[in-house]
């Protein structure tokens, strides 16, 4: 009747990592990006990236920003603007143009990168906008 509830610690899970979206080949897309998942793109891409997940850029993807910020970043295509990241990796057909902050970085024989490389301990990612708040959403889209 009194007997003591047992608790089970839940083990922290990690989040999986995987490709939720796609920007296909000759698409151009326009705008900032910003939320959680995983994004491929395979076509052109302008504008801001904040990801909490995965950015691959295909070996057809170009990408142009200021700053492309998520947890992993894989390239194979161009990135043109700077990237921080907690794990980022260059493949062999990948070409960056711009500084790197990283916690992990890889490349493959082949790959490029021009500009500076700062390894840091951990990243800092903004604060995400509330679900609730939608005039955070609106100003978004509005611009």
């Amino acid at each position: 009747m009194f007997r003591k509830q047992q608790t089970q610690p839940t083990p922290a899970v990690a989040p999986v990592e995987r490709v939720t979206s796609v920007l296909g080949p000759g698409i151009l897309w326009k705008g900032n990006l910003r939320g959680s998942g995983g994004v491929r793109i395979e076509g052109a891409f302008e504008g801001e990236i904040t990801l909490r997940g995965l950015v691959v850029v295909g070996e057809s993807g170009r990408v142009v920003c200021q700053t492309l910020m998520a947890n992993s970043v894989i390239v194979a295509g161009t990135v043109n603007g700077n990237i921080t990241a907690e794990k980022l990796e260059i493949r062999g057909t990948g070409r960056v143009w711009g500084d790197v902050v990283v916690v992990s970085l890889s490349t493959e024989e082949g790959a490029f990168l021009r500009g500076q490389v700062r390894m840091e301990e951990s990243i800092e990612f903004p604060a995400e906008p509330e679900a609730g708040d939608e005039s955070a959403a609106q100003a978004e889209a509005s611009t």
